[in-house]
């Protein structure tokens, strides 16, 4: 690795930056992980205010050194075939182990979310253990237990959900449910039993399901929050997670 700083050192080459940080956090990464580990690279100019902007140019732009694994995550070309293999999405891996990596994705995604805009996140204790970028999500939570916000029944069933972030004052701000293949139904009727709270629920999927959840919301049991569910595709999760990551980054830099 040092042969390869020294290559850097007095230059510009952006893309080997970017290169090499991949390679340090294990030959794939999330955006928000790749900024972090692309500044610490010794020898590395990047010569412009918005070096996160570049280093998405980079991945998006330079094929040859990185491909798109899921949105927002992105792999070293050289080691496609065993990055996908290792995270159970090579053309060997079954529908439910590529169906399982997007749930547990998202929901990591979501909650990194929240925790940029300091909202405290929680996911449910059977979820935790499941892998996330090289960890857990439940590496990722703030939460171990929901606060006491209400009844103690309808604690426990907002306990099932995906993803909650909490506000400060301990009360539940928005509910997330990842449903890229179950029955978005059975999301509703969680989020029909906390209608008289001020929360925001939101259907989490792959965008040919935002028609589905459209339909599903026509039935007369989901009239009273038909208007509060909002679709948020797996694209604009992604979206918003690095748009909430610059943001973090330029009041890093400049203190507001």
């Amino acid at each position: 690795m040092e042969t390869e700083y020294q290559l850097l050192s007095g230059k510009s080459h952006k893309h080997e930056a970017v290169r090499i940080a991949m390679e340090q956090l294990g030959g794939y990464a999330t955006l928000g992980q790749l900024y972090k580990q692309a500044l610490e690279v010794p020898g590395a100019t990047w010569g412009t205010q918005t070096p996160f902007a570049s280093m998405r140019r980079i991945v998006q732009q330079k094929s040859e050194y990185f491909f798109k694994i899921r949105p927002g995550l992105w792999g070293l070309t050289t080691r496609k075939d065993d990055i996908l293999r290792q995270l159970n999405l090579g053309e060997h891996a079954t529908l439910e182990q590529k169906r399982d990596f997007d749930h547990y994705y998202y929901q990591g995604l979501l909650v990194e979310t929240g925790k940029l805009k300091a909202y405290p996140s929680y996911v449910p204790p059977q979820d935790r253990g499941k892998p996330f970028l090289g960890g857990s999500l439940g590496d990722t939570i703030s939460l171990e237990n929901l606060p006491p916000f209400t009844y103690e029944r309808l604690v426990r069933r907002a306990s099932t959900i995906d993803v909650i972030w909490m506000n400060e004052r301990g009360f539940p701000l928005a509910f997330f449910e990842v449903e890229h293949s179950t029955d978005i139904q059975n999301s509703l009727l969680k989020f029909v039993e906390f209608q008289d709270f001020y929360v925001r629920f939101y259907i989490v999927a792959a965008g040919a399901r935002e028609t589905e959840l459209k339909s599903k919301l026509t039935q007369t049991a989901f009239q009273p929050i038909k208007d509060r569910v909002q679709f948020l595709s797996y694209d604009k999760a992604s979206n918003l997670y690095e748009k909430e990551l610059e943001v973090a980054q330029i009041r890093e830099e400049t203190g507001l």
